[in-house]
């Protein structure tokens, strides 16, 4: 699952690659999608990367090596755009993609909303909004025929969601790729709650909160990775994890 973002920079490089023979540089990429400096590329193309779809040479400049592309719709409008004009291709399938990314505008939970369920309910169903990165952030996708249940003891007061996680940044906090994580909505968490965070108004990830004077941290739970460092009006809260599925295969 990618962001639109990354979808595009991939469709980018993969059309530079058929025309040219060669990827495009930094200063390329960054112009062809719009950005403000390459720090951006840079974190798109890590993504990428992580995700499986593209894998840097190293100890060469401009060295990229482009090991799949998305098998989804956006993919095969690309593919067959392409045909007609290949410069254009990623970008009007980026067009047709949907907005269904998890909006920063969640209804804030409260002391006085009761609790979801009664006692005599032995389990919920919750929206299953799709997948969200332990890695780096990406959209999580809406899903609006899935949901998933689990028992009430579970839930808190107030709304709430699950997620797919994706990624192994959160390792050390004891959740892992593949897991189930229990979302309340909310728009406000403590220091150091492992949150769900809107960052720019575009991604999302799940990381553990930090305030640092008038920035906002953004922890991952695994070395390999870095914090992230925002400012108060990058990062909206959309949620707090409060528990936590596994699913072991047999």
């Amino acid at each position: 699952m990618l962001t639109r973002k990354q979808h595009e920079l991939l469709m980018f490089i993969n059309q530079r690659l058929q025309d040219a023979g060669i990827p495009p540089s930094f200063d390329e990429m960054k112009d062809a999608l719009g950005l403000r400096s390459k720090s951006g590329i840079h974190r798109l193309i890590t993504g990428l990367e992580e995700r499986g779809f593209v894998r840097r040479l190293p100890h060469r400049a401009r060295a990229l090596e482009i090991l799949r592309l998305p098998t989804n719709m956006a993919t095969n409008v690309a593919t067959d755009a392409a045909k007609a004009e290949p410069t254009k291709a990623g970008y009007r399938a980026m067009e047709m993609l949907p907005p269904n990314v998890v909006r920063g505008e969640f209804r804030t939970a409260t002391s006085e909303t009761p609790p979801p369920v009664a006692a005599s309910v032995s389990a919920i169903a919750l929206p299953f909004l799709g997948k969200i990165a332990a890695g780096t952030p990406i959209a999580a996708i809406r899903d609006q025929s899935r949901s998933i249940e689990v028992p009430p003891d579970l839930l808190a007061r107030g709304e709430h969601y699950a997620l797919e996680v994706e990624g192994d940044s959160m390792i050390e906090a004891g959740i892992f790729n593949g897991d189930t994580v229990i979302i309340q909505r909310t728009d406000i968490a403590e220091n150091g709650a492992i949150v769900v965070a809107l960052v720019d108004n575009e991604e999302v990830t799940l990381k553990r909160l930090r305030r640092r004077g008038k920035s906002i941290a953004l922890e991952p739970a695994n070395p390999a990775y870095e914090t992230r460092i925002c400012g108060p009006e990058q990062v909206k809260v959309q949620g707090r994890l409060i528990a936590l599925i596994r699913r072991y295969d047999a």
